[in-house]
């Protein structure tokens, strides 16, 4: 599935040709996602109801929602002024460390 996004994007909107250009660094991306933490968890599991996980998320779906937030495409009071200070670079290192968590679910058993 995620390479079928992958292609879908690149064919689409080139997102994936943009991104190449980085060769992204999860060690990194933990080390940024220390300003991350207080909505979205180091781990990735949001701290606040308002907040998503990000866990697990693709890499693909982190940047370009990061990156409309930074172009103004996309607005929210705190991730806008937030993803101003973030370069492609940062963006592609901070999804590299969530699309890295690995999240497992568990099933409730049925009644």
């Amino acid at each position: 599935m995620k390479l079928f996004v992958a292609v879908l994007t690149v064919l689409v909107g080139g997102v994936g040709l943009e991104r190449s250009v980085y060769a992204a660094d999860p060690a990194t991306g933990r080390t940024l996602a220390r300003q991350c933490q207080t909505c979205h968890g180091l781990d990735g599991i949001a701290q606040i109801p308002i907040a998503p996980n990000l866990a697990g998320e693709s890499r693909i779906y982190i940047e370009t929602q990061l990156k409309a937030f930074r172009s103004g495409k996309r607005e929210h009071e705190i991730m806008s002024v937030v993803s101003k200070g973030l370069s492609d670079e940062d963006i592609s290192n901070l999804a590299a460390w969530y699309e890295s968590i690995q999240v497992t679910a568990t099933m409730p058993e049925t009644p």
